[in-house]
């Protein structure tokens, strides 16, 4: 005996019509000619965002507690703000001291190089969004 065929059936496509999002259009920023001072900046970001100055001021004195328990000693040793920059902290060691070293500046001549203390040297490296915005 042979096995009876199964009856394939064709499924139907369904079609799913992509949801269309509504673009929001794009924010047109003014080129800023004098650098904002604190209080300028905070009066800007507040009438942008429609909070009390007083709550932008609260907002910048908490980024600057987080970002100083991120490079602290014993703490992660780095601060992303997401889209922007990079808060690093690099640690130096501790260099001797050398005599006779010959000078870059003056072919022939030579110099004595002091002694430094290990030392933690904080970076701040610009993020690909960073860029962009300079690019522009």
């Amino acid at each position: 005996m042979v096995p009876a065929k199964k009856k394939v059936t064709k499924k139907k496509s369904v079609k799913k019509k992509a949801a269309k999002k509504a673009a929001a259009p794009e924010k047109k920023i003014k080129a800023i000619k004098n650098a904002y001072t604190k209080s300028a900046l905070y009066a800007h970001i507040s009438e942008d965002t429609g909070l009390a100055r007083k709550d932008v001021a609260k907002v910048f004195e908490s980024l600057s507690d987080v970002i100083e328990g991120h490079i602290k000693s014993r703490g992660a040793g780095e601060f992303k703000v997401p889209g922007l920059l990079k808060i690093k902290v690099n640690k130096k060691p501790a260099t001797k001291a050398r005599k006779n070293v010959p000078n870059p500046f003056r072919p022939g001549e030579f110099m004595d190089v002091a002694a430094k203390p290990a030392r933690k040297v904080v970076k701040v490296l610009p993020l690909k969004a960073l860029k962009d915005m300079a690019a522009k």
